[in-house]
């Protein structure tokens, strides 16, 4: 599954140790899913999308 996070969190002006302060996760976290290693459970996507004021199914692609 592919994302958008890197994205929106720089339009933010936000480093990944900023977002996982804020969603209460590690700055590894927030590496591994931004770069495909780990897909979120569905709490910490909809934290990421309510956020990142955007939906889930916008900051997250699923692929066939």
């Amino acid at each position: 599954m592919k994302n958008n996070i890197r994205n929106l969190r720089k339009d933010k002006g936000l480093r990944q140790e900023d977002l996982a302060q804020i969603l209460g996760v590690t700055r590894q976290t927030i590496n591994a899913i931004e770069n495909d290693k780990y897909n979120p459970t569905l709490e910490l996507a909809m934290k990421l999308a309510r956020f990142l004021e955007s939906s889930v199914e916008d900051i997250f692609i699923l692929e066939d």
